[in-house]
Parts: C-alpha cells; structure tokens; sequence
C-alpha cells in the first residue's frame, strides 16, 4: 500500500491528472486495491498531508489542484462503491443526507463519507458546499432523512454548525440523528457534543457502527 501512495502522490505533485486518474482506476480494475483502501489509506492521506515545499504564493494553488484532481477521481469510482454496496449486502436504512454549513466550501471529505453512507446501505444524497440553511429546512419535511452528516473544515463554522443543528432539532418531529466531522473536529473528537451532533465519524468503520445503530423508517 505505501509504494501504491507514494506513487499515487508523486503524480500529484506533478499535477499528472490524466495519469493519476488512470493508475487509480486500473488498480480498481484489477483487483489490487478495495474502494474503501482507496478512500482511506490512499485518497484521505493524500488530501490532509499534503506539504507545500515550494514557493508559498503557490500553495493555495497547489491545494486546490490537487483537491479538483481527486474529486474527478472519486467521481470516476462511483461504480466501484455501488458495486461494494451490492457485494457487502447491508439492509436498506433509509436516507442520509450529508451536507456543508453555509460559507463551508471545503467539501470533497462531505462528497466521500456520502459514498461510506451508500455502502453501509443508505440512500445517500451529497448537498455539496455552503447548503444554505433555509433551503435545507425546507427539504426536510418531504425527504425526512433518518441521518444528517454535517463536514465541517473551518474551525469558525463551528458556531453556525451548533445553530444549524438545534434549529433540526426543534423542528423535525421524529427521532433524526445528526453526523459532524472534517478537519474542525479531529483534533478533539469530543466536540461534537458541543455542537449538539449525536456522533463524530471520521471514517468508514465510523460511519458502519453508526448505521448499525439506524433502523429504516
């Protein structure tokens, strides 16, 4: 797995879109790498490790290319989850919402959980970045979801998130569970009892025990 990283993550220093794509997929293809290896020992790493070793004007830059080149290839692997789904054969439990609070656009840790949700059985529906609350709201008395997965990067959304989920809390009458995570939470993973959340996760097994938990309504 370390010589599939680093290789993976020397074609992304070199901003190698077409062949990182490519490595990725055919290592899929072949059987040399599980969808859920790919998104946590592979893709995660090579988002929340990445080192700007050069000019510091381009590291912005460089974090956003390197972000656009792995959404494309999470976006190419949705057959790779959907056939993990049907191979791992979990009951069906209902839909999962999973969204970012309003001026939260750091969104690509949002689009991958919304695949963990979709193999552990869920009818999973990504929002993307900055959800405006009042549209949200609106949404949920006809989607009624059994969980919403708020990815929360910025640590100064932190007050918006808490808001956003006693506003849920009080409206909807039926017994919703709220998911936080992203990078405002990992360096104390009891905060999301300070927004109100019912769970943290961070990864697949995270969001697992958490469907374990969930029951169809």
């Amino acid at each position: 797995m370390n010589n599939i990283y680093e290789k993976f993550n020397l074609l992304l220093v070199e901003e190698n879109k077409e062949e990182a794509t490519k490595f990725i997929l055919e290592l899929l293809q072949n059987k040399e790498i599980d969808i859920l290896e790919l998104y946590m020992d592979i893709l995660t790493p090579s988002l929340n490790l990445m080192q700007c070793m050069e000019d510091k004007r381009l590291c912005i830059w460089k974090e956003h290319v390197r972000t656009a080149i792995i959404r494309t290839i999470v976006e190419c692997c949705f057959p790779y989850v959907l056939k993990k789904r049907d191979e791992l054969n979990y009951s069906k439990k209902g839909t999962a919402i999973v969204l970012c609070p309003p001026e939260e656009y750091h969104d690509l840790g949002a689009r991958m959980v919304t695949d963990f949700f979709t193999i552990s059985g869920y009818h999973a529906i990504y929002v993307g970045s900055n959800t405006p609350y009042s549209d949200f709201r609106n949404a949920i008395d006809i989607i009624k979801p059994n969980i919403v997965a708020i990815s929360v990067s910025n640590y100064y959304n932190m007050v918006v998130t808490k808001k956003v989920i006693k506003e849920i809390k009080e409206v909807v009458g039926y017994p919703i569970k709220i998911v936080v995570g992203g990078n405002a939470f990992n360096n104390d993973t009891e905060k999301y009892k300070i927004v109100g959340a019912d769970y943290y996760a961070k990864t697949y097994e995270d969001i697992k025990n958490i469907a374990g938990d969930e029951v169809a309504l």
